[in-house]
């Protein structure tokens, strides 16, 4: 926490806004700032405590997510937890609800009111994921509206530039089935569950009853959130989708993290781009910017997705509407999958519906890259192969998993 928040994140973050944070302006949040940086020198003796105490007029929105706070907070402010002994992931999250609060991120009165501290960071994330995603987007508008299709779509959201495109035919909008098959035969290579089948099934069953509500919980800004677009745009231009609602972070959060600005500020740079040297990046760009006007696509930010709360203790209103609005939500990011587990330590092949589909309020797939030592419905044999081949098989985003499961009320 000492080394990697304060003298990395918190460091970086200081040079990257070093001119705003010290100027006049921002007298007071830099103070606030060094006061958190020297919490966490000694965050091995220094004791949690809760969010300073809200102003008497705050809105509702921000009594409910004070309180929220307070309520995971308790057990550790109560048993005199410092910042290395809590849980990592309450540790983890709160840094980032303590720098809103050292910016002043929703006092109208304060310098840093709606300030992004990583705006810089995830703006050079954006300018430098159009070679990438050039080749991939030239493919997505190919996609066949099949189950073989949206096991497509869902391996670029999955793998994003690692998918293999040497067997992409020039004209796969005429090839048959077989030449798909084959290319998600190569990209399930590193998969040690894979659902895609049962998925690219119910996904049919949508399509059949003329679309359905479909929710994309975003990650990372940059490259992996146009990985999130091609797949939002695939579900809506094959019929699995009537509207695409991607839910957002409601706070700057884990620097990269992508909020409903970072979205909207994707779809324009991109629809802005130079067509002559990325053609079909800008074409998507332009479906993406007509999708969010027509309402094909909508944003959700919530609190609740820059909160360490289990997702089986998902707050409302937010699960209410995913029970009764939501046929399909894809999760995406590590923070978000140790989530679906409780960050608990479950056996690798304990199955996927015993642990996420028993509580999960509606249809829900998992695509996720090994980055932490947690998991669950992992294959045993694929388990072997991969302790196997790479002693950082766990981590190192080598390995990956497309979990499915109907959820609470199938």
């Amino acid at each position: 926490m000492s080394r990697r928040v304060n003298e990395e994140i918190l460091q970086r973050t200081f040079e990257e806004n070093q001119n705003e944070f010290e100027s006049a302006k921002f007298q007071k949040v830099l103070k606030r700032f060094q006061a958190l940086r020297q919490k966490l020198k000694s965050a091995g003796e220094t004791k949690l405590t809760y969010l300073d105490d809200l102003p008497e007029d705050s809105s509702q929105e921000r009594v409910r997510e004070y309180n929220e706070w307070k309520e995971l907070l308790k057990p550790f402010v109560e048993a005199g937890d410092t910042w290395l002994s809590a849980p990592w992931l309450i540790t983890e999250f709160y840094v980032y609800r303590l720098l809103m609060q050292a910016l002043g991120y929703w006092d109208k009165d304060s310098a840093g009111y709606q300030y992004d501290p990583f705006a810089k960071q995830k703006r050079a994330g954006l300018t430098s994921s159009a070679a990438s995603a050039e080749p991939m987007l030239t493919r997505i508008p190919s996609l066949p509206p099949t189950k073989e299709g949206i096991e497509l779509a869902a391996a670029f959201a999955l793998w994003g530039n690692k998918m293999d495109l040497s067997l992409w035919p020039a004209d796969a909008a005429n090839q048959n089935i077989d030449v798909f098959t084959e290319i998600l035969e190569k990209a399930a290579e590193n998969l040690l569950h894979d659902d895609s089948d049962a998925l690219g099934d119910y996904c049919d069953k949508l399509r059949s009853k003329g679309g359905g509500n479909v929710d994309i919980v975003v990650d990372n800004a940059g490259f992996e959130l146009v990985t999130d677009l091609a797949l939002g745009q695939h579900l809506v231009e094959s019929g699995i989708a009537k509207c695409v609602t991607f839910q957002l972070k409601s706070h700057p959060t884990f620097v990269s993290d992508a909020l409903e600005k970072d979205l909207v500020e994707t779809v324009a740079y991109y629809a802005s781009l130079d067509a002559d040297a990325y053609p079909n990046a800008k074409k998507a760009g332009q479906v993406w910017k007509e999708f969010l006007a027509d309402g094909r696509w909508k944003c959700n930010e919530d609190n609740f997705w820059v909160q360490p709360f289990a997702m089986w203790d998902m707050t409302e209103p937010l699960r209410t509407d995913m029970k009764e609005r939501c046929d399909l939500a894809f999760i995406k990011g590590d923070a978000n999958y140790r989530r679906l587990l409780g960050d608990r330590m479950w056996e690798f092949t304990t199955p996927f519906s015993d642990v996420v589909g028993a509580y999960f309020p509606c249809p829900v797939c998992a695509l996720r890259t090994l980055k932490a030592e947690l998991g669950c419905g992992m294959d045993a044999e694929q388990v072997e192969r991969a302790k196997s081949l790479d002693d950082q098989w766990l981590v190192n985003g080598r390995f990956g998993v497309v979990q499915f499961d109907k959820g609470a009320d199938k």
